[in-house]
């Protein structure tokens, strides 16, 4: 297995240094890591290093690891697209949804959080980079829908979420990070949000966090930098 701990370790420094960097206040961003393709085991091993904070983007891969891990005080993400037939699952087993992208995927969420957990955590997914083939609302159409998921209840509407446009590299990414910050604080100071609970950027991935915790993210999805390429491990 990769030295999971080793480069769980290197991943929060790089964190640290990008935030400090910014000068952005301790404890301002938090790690994501992204488990999809990878197995439970490897799981665990991020847990024994200490991490808590866990994404997966395909819910019947998901199910068992959470199964698996239950009792260990993890916080479980949904960072993958989000299908009718599938939020009742998520409602059910996560703790965040970063992908509600329209009106009827955050009612089904709200309808069917069970009564015994706190609401669910929610981003609105943003296709900041307006590609054909992404997840995600349009940005004109952000602030709408996310007042229409405000006032659901169960629901706990927390930011915007975004997968930007690959860049050649780092710095080719940075324009669309500071569009979703622009759009988050335009929508923060709209009034149509609890400005106190409107707080998440999820932004930034393996190969981009440092440039997007500069652009102001404060939940950071990285997979492979941690676990290495998918099946490995």
């Amino acid at each position: 297995m990769n030295d999971i701990a080793g480069n769980l370790a290197a991943v929060l420094q790089r964190m640290e240094q990008a935030r400090a960097a910014a000068g952005r206040p301790p404890g301002s961003v938090r790690l994501v890591a992204v488990t999809k393709a990878h197995p439970a085991a490897a799981i665990a091993a991020a847990v024994a290093a200490g991490q808590r904070d866990f994404g997966e983007s395909y819910l019947q891969e998901a199910l068992p690891k959470i199964q698996a891990l239950q009792g260990q005080g993890l916080c479980w993400h949904y960072i993958g697209p989000v299908q009718g037939n599938k939020t009742r699952e998520l409602a059910a087993h996560f703790d965040w949804v970063h992908g509600v992208d329209r009106p009827r995927i955050a009612e089904r969420l709200s309808a069917q959080r069970p009564e015994g957990l706190n609401a669910l955590n929610v981003c609105v997914q943003v296709n900041i980079s307006g590609e054909a083939s992404k997840s995600g609302c349009a940005a004109e159409q952000a602030a709408a829908l996310c007042a229409a998921v405000a006032a659901l209840p169960r629901l706990r509407l927390r930011g915007l979420m975004t997968i930007p446009r690959p860049g050649d590299d780092a710095e080719a990414v940075r324009p669309a990070f500071r569009r979703l910050r622009e759009l988050f604080q335009s929508i923060r100071d709209g009034g149509a949000v609890d400005p106190q609970c409107f707080d998440t950027l999820s932004m930034g991935m393996s190969d981009d966090f440092e440039v997007a915790v500069a652009e102001g993210a404060t939940l950071v999805r990285i997979g492979t930098a941690i676990f290495g390429a998918r099946g490995e491990g």
